[in-house]
């Protein structure tokens, strides 16, 4: 369809920017993926390596969904092409988000084998959240894909609301593990094992600041004032918008199907325009870091140096 020049107004300066933003994260992410691995601790390269991985994918995808902007309850595309199809880029998410979660999960079981003590000594449920919650997460997310796919292929939004619940159950589970692992290392942080933990330290910090702040926003907003109340009005309808789609017809409309457009109001608003900024700028930033391979550094703590008059004693 024809755009109207108020449809490229906003989107012009704000679709370039995301992309631009994305295309630099993937170079940079190219490169931490390539960077030899001469200077990781053989006991380590397998988790490094994997790490790697995880967040070229993730990066690698960000960029073609910011590229290729959707929506895929009403399969609203930035492009008139299949290649901006729903199911398509619904299909790409599914790797994306795998990787995002075991990106998170993957760093905080290694918080338990650097920091044993923290899982030792405790009562059984607090062994539990120590030690399960990130393999909780990623099933979280596992299973929301599957609501989140078929969801794009039959438009029942219910399923919509069951992803977004499984995401925010997910990193519910978590944030208690992630306060005692953040108290454990914050109380060695000016000894040698503190220094040596410090990568650690930080990706728990980032990973508690996201995951308190999206349980907030999913179960005090998002869930019960958006997802749940258009999933309930959807099922009450008498004529549900969109209609339901099932069958082989269904599968192939979600691959083939777009309506270009890029006017504000279509997309949502600035609600669309926060969420989308957000989740393709702090998460992809995030995943920069995760991709590191956060671990107990063992380099040896640097030593204090004594000034030049004082390191050599006197001699007569």
């Amino acid at each position: 369809m024809p755009l109207s020049a108020s449809d490229w107004s906003w989107a012009v300066p704000w679709w370039s920017t995301l992309v631009a933003v994305n295309a630099v994260t993937l170079l940079v992410a190219a490169y931490l993926f390539a960077r030899p691995l001469r200077d990781v601790d053989q006991g380590d390269v397998r988790y490094v390596r994997t790490m790697r991985a995880m967040g070229l994918v993730f990066a690698a995808v960000a960029l073609y969904r910011a590229i290729f902007v959707s929506s895929y309850l009403d399969q609203l595309a930035w492009f008139d092409t299949v290649w901006n199809g729903s199911l398509l880029i619904r299909s790409l998410a599914i790797f994306a988000e795998l990787s995002f979660a075991g990106l998170i999960a993957k760093t905080l079981l290694r918080v338990n084998h650097d920091f044993p003590e923290l899982a030792e000594g405790h009562g059984g449920f607090r062994t539990f959240l120590q030690t399960k919650t990130p393999i909780v997460l990623f099933a979280c997310i596992a299973t929301a894909q599957v609501f989140a796919t078929t969801a794009t292929i039959t438009k029942v939004d219910l399923l919509f609301a069951l992803e977004e619940t499984c995401w925010g159950l997910g990193f519910l589970s978590i944030i208690p593990m992630l306060f005692f692992s953040l108290r454990a290392l914050w109380r060695v942080r000016r000894t040698a094992r503190g220094y040596q933990s410090r990568q650690l330290r930080r990706a728990v910090v980032f990973i508690t600041v996201f995951a308190v702040g999206y349980a907030i926003f999913e179960i005090g907003f998002n869930l019960p004032l958006v997802y749940w109340p258009e999933a309930v009005a959807q099922l009450q309808a008498a004529t549900p918008d969109p209609a339901f789609r099932f069958g082989a017809a269904a599968v192939r409309d979600a691959f083939q199907v777009v309506h270009q457009t890029r006017s504000l109001g279509d997309w949502g608003g600035m609600a669309f325009v926060v969420w989308h900024t957000g989740y393709f700028s702090i998460c992809v930033w995030m995943v920069l870091f995760l991709m590191t391979g956060p671990r107990l550094l063992r380099a040896t703590a640097p030593q204090p140096t004594l000034p030049a008059t004082a390191a050599a004693p006197a001699t007569d």
